[in-house]
């Protein structure tokens, strides 16, 4: 089939737009997609740094105006790797225009602004999609598909955690991250371990969560700052199926560079799976030999989902910057088709709402359900 180009247009030249900007290079390659990124322009904070970022990752083009990279005629669909406060007024402006939007998670900045980005795109039926990439490894893939078959039964339980210790040290200075709700845990870390329940799982129907600093003050250049935002988190929930949960998040984990995990029991098995080793995920089935009885460690392979694009070698492994070229080719397939492939902004918009609901179930001491928030 005719393969078709399509202008690019990355708003954020950081950590996320670097990530994206190389899975829109890649991806056509990997994945044989119909539609061929090309990348158009980059918009950063500054004229300078804009054009250095187009040098560096390889766009035609930059800017220092997110206006000018929306309404530009070559940009075709927009990625959002911006800082959250800038996300609804970003997704509104490309809707308007009808174009595609891929937006980093969290969705918004808060459940409110979530709630319009999500309205703006069911408003323009217009293809959108919301960064979630860790669901995407084939490990968790094959979770997924062990789940839905019925493998290990009905679901009964979901323990999860996303834990790091990239803010475990007192001494650590007082930048953003400390600073407002949505650089907190809750914003940044919890996001990622609901959207892996919600796929897993199923949606929740009420929550129960206390959540807590655990540095108050951080130093600076003008001495000691308080810590406005929280640390790590505790979550109980009760799904929709029946299920019950509990998760774990934390960015004070002393230990956990990349704690992304989750174990699942069912009435007929049980799952288990680490991020730290993400090519592998562990499988109890019921019925065992008694003398026999145990998980067993799969590691995935060219039989797994979108494995044998990237590597023919099983337990040779995919990585971080795989989960991002992964997500690049549901994004292209849904605007290559017209429908939008989950997580679409309604599902981020259901993360946020989790995220409201424990916040205030915190602020309560009590049960709170989703369907109130």
């Amino acid at each position: 089939m005719e393969k078709r180009e399509l202008g690019i247009g990355i708003v954020g030249g950081g950590y996320m737009g670097k990530a994206h900007a190389v899975a829109m290079h890649s991806v056509g390659a990997v994945f044989d997609t119909i539609l061929r990124p090309k990348l158009e322009m980059v918009c950063t904070t500054t004229v300078e740094g804009a054009a250095r970022k187009a040098r560096e990752l390889g766009f035609s083009r930059s800017t220092a105006d997110w206006r000018e990279l929306v309404t530009d005629p070559n940009v075709d669909a927009i990625v959002i790797a911006s800082p959250q406060n800038t996300h609804l007024e970003l997704a509104k402006a490309a809707f308007e225009l009808n174009k595609p939007v891929f937006c980093e998670k969290p969705l918004g900045r808060d459940l409110e602004d979530s709630r319009k980005m999500t309205a703006a795109a069911e408003a323009a039926n217009a293809i959108n999609m919301v960064g979630f990439n860790y669901i995407r490894t084939p490990a968790s893939q094959l979770a997924r598909e062990i789940i839905q078959s019925g493998e290990i039964g009905d679901v009964t339980y979901m323990r999860g955690e996303h834990t790091e210790d990239f803010f475990a040290a007192p001494h650590l200075p007082g930048t953003w991250r400390a600073q407002g709700r949505s650089n907190g845990t809750m914003g940044d870390l919890s996001p990622h371990i609901i959207n892996a329940s919600q796929a897993l799982a199923g949606p929740m129907e009420r929550v129960l969560a206390e959540i807590e600093t655990v540095v108050k003050e951080r130093p600076s250049e003008n001495g000691p700052v308080p810590v406005t935002n929280d640390d790590h988190a505790q979550i109980m929930c009760r799904f929709l199926s029946g299920a019950l949960g509990a998760f774990y998040v934390s960015r004070t984990a002393h230990g956990r560079k990349m704690g992304y995990a989750y174990e699942i029991y069912g009435t007929k098995g049980s799952i288990r799976f680490d991020q730290e080793d993400q090519n592998a995920i562990w499988l109890y089935e019921g019925k065992q030999d008694p003398s026999r009885e145990g998980f067993k460690k799969i590691l995935t392979g060219p039989k797994h989902p979108d494995y044998v694009n990237f590597c023919l070698g099983p337990g040779h492994g995919t990585g971080y910057q795989d989960q991002i070229i992964i997500e690049a080719r549901d994004f292209l397939k849904a605007i290559e088709t017209g429908n939008n492939i989950w997580p679409s902004f309604k599902d981020g918009l259901y993360v946020n709402q989790v995220v409201e609901a424990a916040w205030r179930s915190h602020e309560s001491k009590s049960w709170i359900n989703l369907d109130e928030v």
